[in-house]
């Protein structure tokens, strides 16, 4: 087994079109089908070349905002968009919930503070999750957006719903003794609130558009398997204080209406729970991929497919593939060749296949390919983990066409 490593991937979603320089044509194993005369291009019905290509300078080589340095740069700005709003939201809600004495607002206002401490998490993320490999970790650092999205996530369950509640559950057993002046006050920081939230909002979604339109799906598609923890925090985050805000403008309008504190601790509550189950969202995805997650079954479909259009492989027994960060993938798969190649012609055919994978797969970093003699129960196998891959691919393509 040998390692074929490359730049970086511009999106995970968006091979490359195949191109293997000058290499050799391998020899034809005896009694092997007709081979094609380009051993790197496959001859399958869903070769990874016929997916769309990135248009503008990146298809050219050049770097832009597609490139992971670019898409970095920009979820960076994003999360400091983030940062700056909430943290003069953070302290406008504390200075008007105090003056208010509103559980809502004060509420809104440690959910600001979880924000802020999170966003500090995720510009850590970015930039240690770029560390070169070393002798301790070999494949890189790029897990450590998953670990600081989960700290994130952690925080916001902790500092944002569990605050919360306590200030709904504190706001029932109390009472109120507010006046309107206060409330209006609170109102008013709750109105700038929402302006400001409702900006980095949009911020986040005009970049999750542009992924969703490298990637070649839908706004949905994307929000549902989007590749960045960051980003997908960030929109969270974003998402979640717009709507917690929106419930404590009811509920201090309520209660500023009716004098029933029931209501506004009604929002602190609601808030909360919109706090914990986004945290709860974001952890399991973190969590999934820090154990070790799949790339998308349409590219293991894909992989797979190139290298049984491969004229020396008779069999693919099994494809393995593992995220190892926003632009970097292992691809471990034992492959059968045709019999008749020496041990010279078989390391030539490793290195051309890999070299030719690595170029169309820029992100797939970490390759690895086992020559194996493949038994009727391996090939029996093989054909299983096709279909049950078409199926999935399936799946998720009518899924994508209803969203």
């Amino acid at each position: 087994m040998s390692r074929s490593s490359t730049s970086p991937s511009d999106r995970h979603g968006t091979p490359r079109t195949p191109h293997t320089p000058d290499a050799p044509e391998p020899p034809h194993a005896p009694d092997a089908p007709d081979a094609p005369d380009a051993p790197d291009a496959p001859d399958a019905p869903d070769a990874p070349d016929s997916r769309p290509e990135p248009d503008g300078p990146d298809a050219q080589g050049g770097q832009d905002a597609r490139t992971p340095g670019g898409q970095d740069a920009r979820t960076a700005v994003t999360v400091f968009v983030a940062l700056g709003a909430n943290l003069v939201i953070a302290l406008a809600k504390a200075i008007g919930g105090v003056f208010a004495g509103s559980p809502a607002l004060l509420s809104e206002a440690a959910h600001s503070v979880a924000d802020s401490l999170n966003e500090v998490f995720l510009l850590a993320s970015l930039k240690r999750s770029k560390r070169a490999p070393d002798d301790q970790h070999p494949f890189g650092y790029g897990k450590e957006r998953y670990f600081w999205a989960l700290l994130a996530a952690v925080g916001i369950f902790v500092m944002g719903g569990c605050f919360s509640f306590f200030q709904g559950a504190e706001a029932l057993s109390a009472g109120s003794s507010e006046d309107h002046s206060g409330y209006l006050v609170g109102l008013a920081v709750l109105g700038l609130a929402l302006i400001a939230e409702g900006s980095s909002l949009v911020r986040a979604l005009f970049q999750v558009r542009g992924h969703a339109r490298e990637a070649g799906r839908g706004m949905a598609a994307e929000l549902r398997r989007g590749e960045d923890p960051t980003l997908r925090t960030v929109l969270a985050e974003d998402s979640t204080a717009c709507l917690g805000v929106v419930f404590a403008l009811l509920g201090m309008w309520l209660h500023m209406v009716t004098g029933e504190v029931a209501y506004e601790a009604t929002a602190s509550f609601l808030i909360g729970a919109l706090l914990v189950y986004v945290a709860y969202r974001l952890a399991r995805e973190s969590r999934a991929r820090l154990i070790g997650e799949a790339i998308d079954p349409v590219q293991r479909r894909e992989l797979r497919r190139f290298l049984e259009g491969q004229p020396e492989i008779d069999t693919v027994t099994s494809v393995l593939t593992m995220r190892l960060g926003n632009d970097s993938t292992l691809v471990a798969a034992r492959v059968d060749l045709f019999p008749g190649l020496d041990s010279e012609e078989v390391e030539e055919v490793l290195v051309r296949v890999k070299t030719a994978m690595a170029e169309i797969w820029a992100h797939a970093d970490q390759i690895f390919l086992d020559v194996t003699d493949a038994s009727a129960r391996d090939r029996a196998k093989a054909r299983e983990d096709r279909q049950t891959l078409d199926e999935t691919v399936a799946a998720v393509e009518r899924e994508e066409r209803g969203a």
